[in-house]
């Protein structure tokens, strides 16, 4: 926080929204599109991840939640979860080739692809080349809308509605390609209401669509949800940032080269827990394994098709990732072994009580922000108020000892 206002150190972010999801204020608004943005397709399709149909009751059939986005002003609406069990059998497939150093990652959860790319750049190779399933479905039903209506690419929108912020920066900046296949993207929580009101003015049916919304991908936004899906003989999913670190530091270490595959998740519960979400983390999770236990068993998808399309690359992503490690503290590395200490000393005169009160999240990120020129000693209300004390008991004669504060 500088002069009351909230400032993102773009160097430092990964994209995890978790700064929105912390302010009370709502001082900081994450970028997503809305419906005016899409006036200029003349055919447009929602893409519908499973956290969506964890909002509702559980007896609210996904078929249902389908017709309600229709309902509300989109010409089309896309289940995603089948083009995740495709995925996930495409990942088998690479895993069944793979002969190279373990655990491969998910490359799925944006957050953890930008914390690889900033602190484990050494990692980076071991994240799947295989693209996300809200690609591969915007793909599709761009393709088949282009065929069914005779319309151009340009001519259809495709809006995912996404549970995080962190699903619009991959859409707007993709890996590995030059563009991606979804035309932007709406937060759940923004559409939420209307289509609430929406479902209240319809009846629970829709059993012919109903039949299509099926498969193991409906786990997907669940912690676990990938592995659950997999064939993969050892496997290991982790939620939440701090985890998450501490498993990419066992990896560095190659301590868990005994493992296949490794979900990751910034959120702690998956992406049922994403920061654009109406309904709490748990529950969302319980009603996504209910929606598992009633429609996961049957299969949406021909396992000897996926392998086909696999062989011919369809699933493939050949770019590389580059890291974007954070920024040094100087280029020159005297210069910035030289600020490292003066960093440490200036915390070491600090309270050390990480009040925030001086606008960072703690006392060593404000000796941080002083030494690099960003704040100055002075913002720190605790060491102005020992001053204040100092100078008057000092005028006083109340101050046997008066305090002394370097800086």
């Amino acid at each position: 926080m500088r002069q009351g206002k909230a400032e993102i150190l773009e160097d430092r972010c990964i994209d995890c929204g978790e700064c929105a999801r912390a302010c009370r204020h709502n001082a900081i608004i994450p970028q997503t599109s809305s419906f005016t943005e899409f006036s200029k397709f003349r055919h447009t399709v929602a893409l519908i991840s499973p956290v969506l149909y964890g909002q509702f009751r559980k007896d609210v059939l996904p078929s249902t939640i389908l017709a309600g986005v229709r309902k509300i002003g989109f010409d089309d609406a896309c289940d995603v979860a089948c083009a995740s069990e495709a995925v996930s059998a495409a990942i088998d497939e690479y895993l069944a080739s793979y002969r190279g150093p373990l655990p491969l990652l998910s490359p799925f959860c944006p957050t953890i692809v930008r914390l690889i790319q900033a602190r484990y750049p050494s990692l980076i190779d071991l994240l799947i080349p295989i693209d996300s399933p809200m690609e591969i479905a915007a793909r599709e039903v761009r393709n088949k809308k282009m065929k069914e209506l005779g319309l151009r690419r340009h001519e259809i929108g495709v809006i995912y509605l996404t549970p995080c912020p962190a699903k619009m920066v991959a859409i707007k900046y993709p890996l590995r390609k030059r563009a991606s296949h979804i035309d932007g993207a709406i937060a759940i929580s923004d559409i939420y209401r209307p289509l609430l009101s929406a479902l209240s003015d319809m009846n629970n049916t829709g059993h012919e669509i109903e039949e299509s919304v099926r498969g193991m991908g409906l786990g997907w936004p669940v912690l676990g949800g990938q592995v659950s899906s997999l064939r993969a003989e050892s496997s290991l999913a982790v939620g939440g940032l701090g985890d998450v670190e501490r498993i990419l530091d066992e990896i560095e270490r190659g301590r868990l080269g005994d493992i296949q595959f490794v979900e990751c998740h910034a959120c702690a519960q998956g992406c049922c827990g994403g920061s654009l979400t109406v309904g709490g983390p748990y529950v969302t999770r319980g009603t996504i394994l209910s929606l598992v236990a009633r429609l996961g068993k049957a299969p949406c998808q021909d396992r000897a098709k996926i392998r086909e399309l696999y062989q011919r690359r369809y699933f493939s992503l050949p770019g590389k990732i580059s890291s974007r490690p954070f920024a040094p503290l100087d280029r020159d590395i005297a210069k910035a072994i030289e600020k490292r200490k003066r960093i440490q000393e200036a915390h070491e005169g600090l309270p050390q009580i990480n009040c925030g009160a001086c606008g960072a999240p703690t006392c060593l990120s404000f000796a941080e922000d002083v030494i690099l020129g960003r704040a100055q000693f002075k913002d720190c209300v605790v060491l102005t108020a020992k001053q204040v004390r100092t100078s008057v008991g000092a005028s006083s004669g109340l101050a046997s000892k008066p305090e002394v504060l370097t800086q």
